[in-house]
């Protein structure tokens, strides 16, 4: 990620917490940094907009470095959706990604709370187990799942949600939970420091197995933590670093590097 910080002196007003009479943006561009083994791994870029009734979102992320040698990719994903109430009703959700040396392709919209899938490719009958439709029922995206756990914090001060997602081959139960503020130090790989609210999460595989993986290995919880504060007068608490485990390169920490204006990204393209 490795962007060059843009909070420029005609942007203070905007992004200083403590500012006089600031109104809540409509929308967030924030820009992240991911290390693994102390090495940087992957450029990331998300847009946030939550307005009363409904949100947007948008990530953006390639892999860089040693670890673009090996795991070449890149991903662009977008979605829509409502509230109701703090939890998020997904509307559409598009995806678009190179891995693996083939471009991966999923469109989706929800109707009555199903996920239709519109397109997917390549096709997913010679790659993975079908996911049962009993286990697509009430499911959403993950950029849902991210914003539904932004809007819970935003409104209850606490990190308490659950969620199912299914991105097409997948159905993935996701569980997080409250462990406190913390105060993070200031370190050079983020923009940010100071005080923010740590959530632990964990995500579990129920379905949608690859054929020649390790079903027992995938199916066990891979757990992280993510460290919640405003960012931008005025609006809802983002991430500003994450600790997850990966199942390629161990585990990962993303750091907060810029926020602007803005909820939507540019595709960025891997090694």
């Amino acid at each position: 990620m490795l962007f060059m910080l843009r909070c420029r002196t005609s942007l203070l007003a905007f992004l200083l917490p403590g500012a006089a009479l600031a109104q809540a943006p409509s929308s967030i561009h924030a820009s992240y940094n991911t290390y693994a083994a102390g090495l940087q791994a992957a450029e990331v870029e998300a847009g946030f907009s939550f307005g009363p009734s409904a949100y947007h979102m948008s990530l953006s992320y390639h892999t860089v470095g040693i670890t673009g040698l090996f795991f070449s990719g890149h991903q662009a994903d977008v979605a829509d959706g409502s509230w109701r109430g703090s939890q998020a009703a997904p509307l559409r959700f598009v995806g678009q990604g190179f891995w693996r040396d083939q471009d991966r392709v999923a469109e989706i919209d929800y109707q009555q709370s199903r996920p239709i899938v519109r397109k997917l490719l390549p096709p997913n009958t010679a790659e993975r187990e079908a996911v049962p439709d009993a286990l697509q029922a009430n499911t959403m995206d993950t950029l849902s799942a991210v914003a539904q756990l932004i809007r819970v914090v935003k409104d209850t001060g606490r990190c308490e949600t659950s969620a199912r997602t299914f991105d097409g081959r997948r159905a993935v139960e996701i569980e997080a939970h409250t462990v406190g503020e913390a105060v993070l130090a200031p370190t050079s790989r983020s923009s940010f420091a100071g005080s923010a609210l740590r959530c632990d999460f964990s995500g579990r595989m129920l379905a949608g197995f690859k054929f020649d993986d390790n079903r027992s290995r995938d199916s066990k919880p891979m757990h992280g933590s993510a460290w919640l504060a405003p960012v931008v007068a005025g609006g809802p608490p983002l991430p500003v670093r994450m600790v997850f485990e990966t199942r390629w390169f161990g585990d990962a920490t993303m750091y907060l590097t810029a926020v602007g204006p803005g909820a939507d990204v540019k595709i960025v393209r891997g090694n």
